[in-house]
């Protein structure tokens, strides 16, 4: 299935360009203020979740205006907007979800919708978090590819919960072979790829990818 965006109502100034991930199949999603956000790039959300206690009245007359499919919701409720959203994302089976708009300000909310990935993940969905300075993923064992990036060049790798096993990246300036990463290292921050692609795989453990620029 297609890719889903999905836009939160984090600060603007760590939203990337959001036209540039427009492309023909991608479906939007504005989260509360995100669908805000989105109007305000040119981009008419599909599906719009919250409860929408972040916006004025003009504001959320506007996205009922624009958005076909409005999902309104109490203020006091057991999941946040976010997960709502992505659970209902993650229910459509899509080829991949990015987030946007989910990091920066308080750090609950970022911390979180970091656990949001984890969540993303045991489901099978490849899903990652963007804003202008990082790209988050998390990934189960196994074995991978990354690709050269110039505009986000720095590389880190931290364990999530627990022990990383069998650790081993291939074409880094910093190479590891089968190594042992546990929670609290921080052996593996700031690596790059010496090459146009490199590799990193291992055997247990969850792993949180961050690529950065300065």
């Amino acid at each position: 299935m297609k890719t889903i965006n999905i836009v939160a109502g984090g600060p603007d100034h760590l939203i990337p360009d959001l036209l540039q991930y427009q492309a023909g199949d991608a479906l939007w999603v504005g989260v509360d203020r995100g669908a805000v956000t989105l109007l305000d790039a040119g981009i008419v959300p599909d599906e719009a979740f919250g409860d929408f206690d972040s916006i004025t009245d003009e504001q959320k007359k506007a996205i009922e205006k624009a958005a076909p499919r409005l999902h309104i919701y109490q203020a006091e409720k057991d999941q946040t907007d976010l997960d709502l959203a992505l659970s209902w994302a993650v229910g459509q089976r899509p080829s991949f979800i990015r987030m946007f708009g989910i990091s920066g300000g308080r750090a609950d909310h970022f911390l979180g919708n970091l656990h949001l990935l984890y969540t993303a993940m045991k489901q099978n969905v490849k899903t990652v978090m963007i804003d202008r300075q990082n790209t988050i993923s998390m990934h189960p064992p196994g074995s991978y590819t990354v690709m050269h990036d110039q505009t986000k060049p720095y590389i880190s790798f931290l364990p999530f919960a627990e022990t990383v096993k069998n650790l081993s990246l291939e074409g880094f300036k910093y190479s590891l072979n089968k190594c042992h990463i546990a929670l609290g290292s921080t052996l593996c921050i700031s690596n790059e790829l010496i090459h146009s692609q490199g590799a990193f795989s291992f055997s247990e453990g969850i792993l949180i990818m961050i690529r950065s620029t300065d």
